[in-house]
């Protein structure tokens, strides 16, 4: 293996990450956690109350975050109509908290994994495990997206950055985000 995904059957895949690699995916990762932010407070616990718990009814303000939690109707500051407007922010309502809990749990089934590969090494996952990562990888690449403001026009233009570009080490991330993306949708499919 060279660093990406391969099919190890049955929809499962694995891959050869080393400690720099792994260190790298676990950080992006970790700090998807804190840009998610904490599950819902305030229930105690109480699995009833985070079942009828309501979310915002506003799309956030940091575009990443709009990114990863778009609106159902379309985006909500060209939304001339009222009624589009009030659907979409019901559907945000009792959408968007299982929408972050699923992020959340994704993204912490890629940091536990990681950190019981230790120092690096192979990484074998299951078919399911493969789906959530596919997701965790998909929200990473597209936060990345949002921040160094990638348009389809200008993504081959990424591969000719000058070292000297600040946003050189986030492309990078963003580009091997792409590859590791793209090899396990092909492990999954063989």
């Amino acid at each position: 293996m060279a660093g990406l995904f391969e099919s190890t059957g049955g929809g499962n895949a694995a891959i050869a990450l080393d400690e720099v690699e792994a260190s790298i995916l676990r950080s992006l990762e970790v700090q998807m956690l804190e840009l998610i932010g904490p599950g819902p407070g305030g229930n105690g616990g109480d699995p009833l109350a985070a079942l009828f718990a309501e979310g915002p009814t506003e799309a956030p303000a940091d575009p990443a975050l709009a990114r990863l939690f778009p609106d159902a109707y379309g985006d909500p500051t060209e939304l001339d109509d009222p009624e589009a407007r009030a659907a979409s922010g019901e559907f945000r309502r009792y959408t968007e908290l299982d929408l972050r809990a699923r992020k959340r749990e994704d993204a912490l089934l890629v940091v536990r994994t990681l950190d019981g590969l230790g120092d690096g090494g192979v990484l074998k996952l299951t078919a399911p495990d493969c789906l959530r990562w596919l997701g965790a990888l998909n929200d990473l690449r597209l936060t990345l997206g949002v921040r160094l403001e990638v348009t389809e026009e200008d993504e081959q233009g990424l591969y000719d950055l000058p070292d000297s570009d600040e946003r050189k080490p986030l492309v990078m991330a963003y580009l091997w985000l792409g590859a590791l993306q793209e090899s396990l949708l092909e492990a999954i499919a063989d």
